[in-house]
């Protein structure tokens, strides 16, 4: 917002269990970036919302199988965190024609490098292309001893009939759940935000609220931003 600066508390993930230790902090409101884990920490203002989707709980809605058919032509492939000429280029298109005003708009390689291979946790890049081989979307996820937390996705922006973001979504629940995980972080939800709303979309969202989760239907769009 206007006006304001962001403040976050920040923790350096320096430890010998960092799968129990990034678990902790997820379900605690924590995100990943590079080798830290932070939390928003305004004072006076809670715009940022942690969220996640309990996996064993998770139905999908009749237009969530519409997008599973859709996009059944897709494989889906875990690779580790090195980051790929192929990748970065669908990353740029994304961020031109999706996002062309945000800070990420700005990135180049080495900065994609650091955002890809500079982490302390279990990380892996997800990509999903056509039959034909064509890159369609790729997701950057981080894997804790119960949970899988969605870092930061990219797809073909004219797939629009796809809806490829929430696609990416639906396989990060799959996974989980192949994986006996108990949750499916998708960083944070701010009232107000165009690029957030999907996100409670997904039946049985959860908030992070007052130190404890809460079905996200109890949020007010007018939650103080």
């Amino acid at each position: 917002m206007s006006g304001r600066v962001e403040q976050k508390l920040v923790i350096e993930l320096k430890t010998d269990d960092a799968g129990s230790f990034f678990g902790d902090l997820a379900r605690a409101g924590f995100r990943r970036s590079h080798g830290l884990a932070y939390r928003p920490a305004c004072k006076g203002c809670n715009a940022c919302v942690p969220v996640r989707i309990p996996v064993d709980t998770f139905q999908e809605t009749r237009s969530m199988r519409r997008i599973s058919r859709l996009n059944s032509d897709l494989t889906t492939l875990e690779l580790a965190p090195n980051a790929l000429r192929e990748h970065f280029d669908l990353f740029k298109n994304y961020l031109e024609k999706r996002h062309p005003d945000s800070d990420m708009a700005e990135m180049g390689w080495r900065d994609y490098c650091a955002m890809i291979e500079n982490t302390s946790v279990d990380t892996a890049v997800i990509e999903h292309r056509t039959n034909a081989g064509q890159l369609m979307a790729v997701c950057l996820i981080d894997l804790a001893n119960d949970s899988l937390s969605a870092v930061y996705s990219f797809f073909e922006p004219e797939e629009r009939k796809r809806s490829l973001g929430k696609y990416i979504v639906l396989e990060l629940i799959r996974r989980a759940r192949n994986l006996n995980l108990d949750h499916v972080y998708l960083g944070y939800w701010i009232a107000g935000s165009n690029t957030m709303d999907y996100k409670r979309r997904f039946p049985g969202l959860e908030a992070f609220r007052g130190g404890v989760w809460v079905p996200a239907s109890q949020m007010d769009e007018s939650y103080e931003r």
